[in-house]
């Protein structure tokens, strides 16, 4: 369905038509595990009937068509109120990677990947190298038909129950820096490899440390080039900044419009409103300098490091819009009134929680700004003693 119009208009039918849309868009649970799995049975029901696998190409699972198509399903999910299906944060940032610089691997598992059966994590962080992924020490050691990986990963979203996990190891000398990387996609399954959950402040274990003992990985998982990862964490981090972050905002528009509706109801002052018209505005900013990115992508077009400035805008009004949600109604999700659905409060307790990390996850706004400063703006290097 090239017609972006029509299928947007057919898909919003749909899902005005929905027989479980009640259940999802109620849905909360007490446990990442459950959020997930409910969440897969959701991604389940929209390939079944085909809506998630248009922006994807065919060899892949989908039916065609371009990113457009898929920031489209993200704004009529949030137009209809129904949550994003966790599995597509990670499949937006993953995915177009493994299309580009694995095919082989994209036609063998990115249809699953859609359907919901399995789920893939992020492998790039460190103990001791976080931002500067440059300086990472997990090692892949080429030894006959495979790789040999040893070290430790930590902070990998979805980690616990995922199937896969896209991990950037270093194949050169440490001095090699960014151009001694490779990027291999790792069954979590493989003898040696041991995945800790991570139980964040809310209990919920949202996170993951992965550890590599004499791993062994066969040469058709390589992503791209030995010695070429870096440029695949590029290529990557366009969609981090692009489509992860329109669809991210979609959902800070969806809990806007429900935290409108509690503020209607409990007829709240006009300072609330201020604050709300404030975190309103923010949002929608960082929305329309997001959806010109998603219509790049689209376009083929590179994206650089004026993503930056997309990453900050989008996760500081991921951070604003949970604290405005908590300053509005905090006596209702922190005393737990009578009545009320524990896992629902759950839920919104532990986005709070989660939305802490926003400005440091994928790069801490410190980073971005000074990307920004040297890239951008070209501003004088900073004296050090």
């Amino acid at each position: 369905m090239s017609d972006v119009a029509q299928f947007r208009q057919d898909l919003r039918q749909y899902l005005r038509r929905l027989d479980y849309a009640d259940v999802w868009r109620s849905a909360a649970s007490t446990t990442a595990e459950d959020g997930l799995a409910h969440d897969a049975t959701v991604m389940a029901s929209l390939y079944a009937d085909g809506w998630n696998r248009y922006g994807w190409p065919e060899e892949a699972g989908g039916l065609g068509g371009t990113e457009i198509h898929r920031a489209v399903l993200y704004e009529e999910l949030g137009q209809a109120m129904l949550p994003i299906p966790a599995q597509a944060w990670t499949l937006e940032v993953i995915a177009p990677s493994v299309l580009k610089f694995a095919p082989h691997l994209a036609s063998r598992f990115l249809p699953n990947y859609l359907n919901g059966s399995e789920w893939w994590g992020q492998g790039f962080s460190e103990p001791e190298s976080g931002s500067d992924l440059a300086s990472l020490r997990t090692r892949a050691t080429v030894d006959g038909d495979g790789f040999v990986v040893n070290g430790q990963k930590i902070w990998t979203s979805q980690g616990a129950t995922a199937k896969r996990l896209l991990v950037l190891v270093r194949t050169g000398t440490p001095e090699s820096r960014h151009r001694g990387l490779s990027m291999l996609l790792i069954d979590t399954d493989t003898p040696g490899l041991t995945v800790r959950p991570i139980a964040l402040a809310s209990g919920r274990r949202e996170l993951a440390e992965v550890f590599f003992d004499d791993v062994r990985v066969p040469t058709d998982r390589l992503i791209g080039e030995v010695g070429g990862g870096w440029a695949v964490t590029m290529f990557l981090m366009q969609y981090e900044r692009g489509m992860y972050g329109y669809a991210a905002l979609n959902k800070s528009l969806m809990e806007l419009s429900r935290v409108r509706e509690y503020m209607v109801e409990r007829a709240v002052g006009q300072s609330a409103w201020e604050k709300f018209a404030r975190v309103y505005v923010e949002v929608i900013t960082a929305q329309a300098r997001a959806a010109s990115n998603v219509r790049r992508l689209a376009a083929g077009e590179a994206i650089g490091p004026e993503s930056s400035i997309d990453k900050l805008l989008f996760s500081e009004a991921e951070r604003d819009v949970n604290d405005l949600i908590m300053d509005i109604a905090r006596d209702h999700i922190m005393v737990d009134p009578l009545g009320a659905d524990p896992a629902e409060l759950d839920t919104v307790r532990a986005e709070w929680w989660y939305s802490r990390a926003a400005t440091i996850m994928g790069g801490t706004a410190e980073v971005q700004r000074g990307i920004i400063a040297d890239h951008l703006l070209g501003l004088p290097k900073e004296k050090r003693a």
